[in-house]
């Protein structure tokens, strides 16, 4: 009997813990799905970039519930850590890829081909052709640009009254015309009281420059070439301003941290800045008047750079149609309209800046006027020999160290020495 009601009870026990097991399963229908976690990556911005991203996230995530936006900044050594974390398998689904990093990624087979994710009514003709080409390979598409900025001359409308000038130097002639004029009487430690134009001595901002004349930062097999006749002829121009002319000046000269402290400064009456610089001399230096204008024409060339970011994919994200429409939400007309609505960077959409005014507005015309003919700031897939060997040696000649043509020929050669040691 007793063992009877045992085996009762223990029969009972079962039959009830299986149906609390089962219970999920019954109401499983019913349960709303968990959202899709999204990881996105990029590097540490302003706080106005900050706010508006963290506002185009939050309005994504309201438009589309089945999906959570998990970003992450990193701030230090970016490239670094996200290769590291690509080859280990542990890298975001969405990550910002800068352009002159691009060719090395775009090869390595770790980026999403985005061909087949975009439709008709996202509208890829949109975009600038010059800033969607960078992240392309062949016909293959890996990024889409998500901002930009080109180089503009800025210039001081009250130094140009001064010194009598009415307009903007329209070539580098006129540049360097106009820049002895504007450099005024000097100091008691022999310094000028105020440049006439100041210069970022860096790779770059200077490649436009090394195709004036033909020459090119970098051969067909992604060697340097920047120390052949062609391209030293630009730079010797720029070189010339400042070692014989002495009308140029570098940041590190007059302490100035930037090329655009030396516009607010007004140690400089002329600098040639990207789209950056006219929200932070508006933000920090509200008495300044200052205009801007396309670079000067160099050879009878016009130029100028072109910097961009885009929004990339992992080859092996988790959840690539989440992804998807977080970037195409993100460079979508709206999305982009309100990414670009505060003026710190460019539309890639061109509707989106005829929509914001862009392309009519004093200051920021320029800038989109120059992303046709600009030059993107991109070097093959060993950039960072090729940029670290050109700054050293191009400053060292400026400073009278060495010869133009001597110190490129070394960065020539050290870049395409370390360049053949990684292949």
């Amino acid at each position: 009997m007793i063992s009877t009601w045992l085996r009762g009870i223990a029969l009972s026990v079962g039959l009830a813990g299986l149906s609390a097991a089962c219970q999920p399963l019954w109401q499983s229908s019913d349960r709303v799905p968990r959202p899709a976690i999204v990881k996105l990556s990029g590097w540490g911005a302003s706080p106005v970039e900050k706010r508006l991203l963290q506002e185009l996230l939050k309005e994504f995530e309201q438009t589309h519930p089945g999906i959570r936006v998990r970003f992450e900044s990193i701030a230090d050594r970016y490239m670094d850590v996200l290769k590291t974390r690509l080859i280990g398998d542990a890298a975001p689904d969405v990550f910002y890829l800068d352009a002159v990093e691009a060719p090395f990624l775009m090869q390595a087979n770790v980026l999403e081909p985005l061909n087949s994710y975009i439709s008709k009514d996202f509208d890829l003709e949109d975009f600038e052709p010059n800033l969607l080409k960078i992240f392309r390979t062949g016909e293959t598409l890996y990024g889409l640009p998500k901002d930009y900025s080109t180089l503009v001359l800025f210039y001081n409308k009250r130094a140009f009254r001064v010194a009598g000038l009415q307009e903007p130097p329209l070539t580098w002639e006129q540049l360097s015309s106009d820049a002895k004029r504007l450099t005024l009487d000097r100091n008691r430690d022999g310094r000028p009281e105020q440049y006439g134009l100041g210069l970022a001595p860096e790779l770059a901002r200077l490649v436009y420059v090394i195709q004036a004349y033909g020459g090119r930062a970098i051969d067909d097999r992604g060697y340097a070439s920047f120390a052949e006749p062609e391209a030293l002829r630009g730079l010797q121009t720029i070189a010339d301003r400042y070692r014989v002319d002495r009308t140029t000046v570098l940041p590190s000269d007059v302490g100035s941290s930037s090329g655009s402290d030396l516009l607010g400064q007004e140690k400089v009456a002329m600098g040639i800045e990207g789209s950056w610089a006219v929200p932070y001399l508006q933000e920090n230096f509200p008495a300044l008047e200052f205009g801007t204008a396309e670079v000067p024409r160099m050879n009878g060339r016009p130029g100028t750079m072109a910097f961009t970011v885009a929004y990339a994919m992992n080859r092996r994200a988790r959840h690539k149609p989440e992804a998807w429409k977080l970037m195409a939400y993100l460079t979508g007309k709206a999305g982009m309209r309100k990414w670009t609505s505060s003026g710190f960077a460019l539309p890639t959409r061109r509707s989106v800046a005829q929509l914001l005014r862009y392309d009519r507005d004093r200051l920021r015309s320029p800038f989109v006027r120059g992303v046709r003919y600009a030059t993107p700031w991109q070097i093959g897939r060993y950039p960072s020999p090729i940029m670290t060997a050109f700054d050293n040696q191009f400053l060292s000649a400026l400073l009278g160290e060495q010869s133009l043509q001597v110190a490129l020929r070394r960065a020539q050669e050290s870049a395409n020495r370390q360049i053949r040691a990684v292949q």
